[in-house]
């Protein structure tokens, strides 16, 4: 399949899309709270993507049952928010995606519940250090290699893996589109960025290993040794001048 590059007007309306989903991340990042169901954010964040005037993307997606994704502790991504209770020392993660004008915004962040570990605060300060490496690394006429690469880089180099098995992904007027955009791999490799690709960047980093388990609900992912793992995740464009953000705040 060919990787689709977007038009200027495509990639505002994506920028819309985007801002929306920050925005809905921000307010989500000041609500999570011990004693909470994770339901709970999922309401929150249904409600928010409406009054900004968007659809949520996850929601039927593929049968996902939920408007966003929340992945407590060992689990790395797809967590359906439900009955279970937030504690003193969990990390969440927060994955929205939104729908404007046809056009798809996606983004992840993890955050801490209450006072956490100096373990689990560093695993979460790397995630989005290695997020910002692979940003870092998108320009016009480099590869997509690199970006992997410097995923992979920041994150090993810190004690940390990389899952392997998930990725990054294009994205457009569908969630998922090409390329694939793995956290690993070799620089100078893989497709030639051009001005006007739409990139959904997201590194997932474990504390152990990088193997992953499926949860029975078949949708939640988890750590196949059970250690922690934090996810974070910006939609981005290609321009002449590197990478543009769409889902900053």
């Amino acid at each position: 399949m060919a990787i689709i590059t977007k038009s200027s007007r495509e990639i505002a309306a994506m920028r819309q899309a985007g801002r929306i989903v920050a925005l809905v991340l921000e307010t989500l990042r000041t609500r999570v709270r011990q004693g909470m169901k994770t339901r709970e954010l999922d309401v929150i964040a249904s409600r928010e993507i409406a009054r900004l005037g968007g659809k949520p993307s996850f929601k039927g997606y593929r049968g996902f049952p939920a408007s966003i994704c929340v992945s407590v502790n060992d689990e790395i991504v797809h967590g359906i928010p439900g009955d279970r209770v937030l504690r003193e020392g969990d990390i969440v993660s927060l994955d929205v995606g939104a729908i404007f004008a046809g056009f798809q915004g996606d983004a992840a962040i993890t955050v801490g519940v209450g006072k956490i570990s100096p373990q689990a605060s560093d695993l979460i300060k790397t995630t989005e250090g290695a997020l910002k490496a692979g940003i870092a690394a998108a320009h016009p006429e480099g590869r997509l290699g690199d970006v992997s690469a410097a995923i992979q880089r920041y994150a090993e180099s810190r004690g940390y893996s990389v899952v392997r098995e998930y990725t990054g992904h294009g994205i457009g007027r569908d969630m998922h589109e090409e390329p694939t955009i793995f956290n690993f791999g070799e620089p100078g490799t893989g497709p030639v960025l051009k001005k006007g690709m739409t990139l959904a960047i997201e590194p997932m980093l474990n504390i152990g290993g990088w193997l992953t388990r499926v949860a029975a609900d078949n949708w939640t992912v988890l750590t196949a040794d059970g250690s922690l793992s934090a996810h974070f995740e910006h939609t981005i464009a290609i321009t002449d001048n590197g990478a543009e953000v769409l889902t900053a705040a």
